[in-house]
């Protein structure tokens, strides 16, 4: 999977081709960012396919966007965008924000890496904030793990460690949707 993140020209047709659930993984991150946000933050933007979805269901809110390529970034259609070059490890876009969210680019990190991000996560999220993880996890059945991962490169954690993650990071977290390896995970800050 990790192999073409890099390349957008054929990135969508790549993720549709490995990854069966991938539409309905986005719509379930869409539907769990919940309504209102006014300020976004998107964790690895890509081609902006995420970010549609999401600004779909928050009309008129503003987004910041990061991604590790300019590439990527070059061809996401989201006019008004504050889209920027940089690394999950990097730090974060200065808050606050309503919500924070990222699909499919988190299993990059290890899991101390992870772990950190949520507390830099939680740190730029005002009060009432949510966090929405939709990634690749490690299943509890290893049967359900259909995903092609590269190792050394794609590096999912489980979605029960992940939850524990967060609530370290001091947010009130849950899974919301899993479909085989792939999750949903959120997590709220208290107001």
């Amino acid at each position: 999977m990790g192999q073409f993140h890099f390349h957008p020209e054929g990135y969508l047709e790549l993720m549709l081709s490995e990854m069966p659930g991938y539409h309905r993984l986005q719509e379930a991150v869409a539907a769990a960012t919940g309504p209102g946000a006014a300020r976004i933050l998107e964790l690895g933007t890509g081609t902006g396919e995420s970010a549609r979805r999401v600004l779909a269901r928050h009309p008129g809110a503003s987004l910041v966007g990061i991604d590790a390529s300019a590439d990527m970034l070059a061809v996401a259609d989201l006019p008004g965008a504050d889209l920027r070059v940089a690394r999950l490890e990097d730090e974060l876009p200065a808050g606050p924000f309503d919500l924070v969210f990222s699909v499919l680019a988190v299993h990059h990190l290890d899991g101390p890496a992870k772990a950190d991000l949520f507390r830099r996560v939680a740190a730029v999220l005002q009060p009432g904030g949510r966090f929405v993880l939709g990634d690749v996890v490690v299943p509890e059945d290893p049967a359900d793990a259909t995903t092609p991962l590269n190792p050394g490169f794609d590096l999912p954690s489980g979605a029960a460690e992940q939850v524990t993650w967060l609530r370290e990071a001091g947010l009130q977290a849950r899974v919301a949707w899993t479909e085989r390896d792939l999750a949903v995970l959120v997590g709220d800050l208290s107001s």
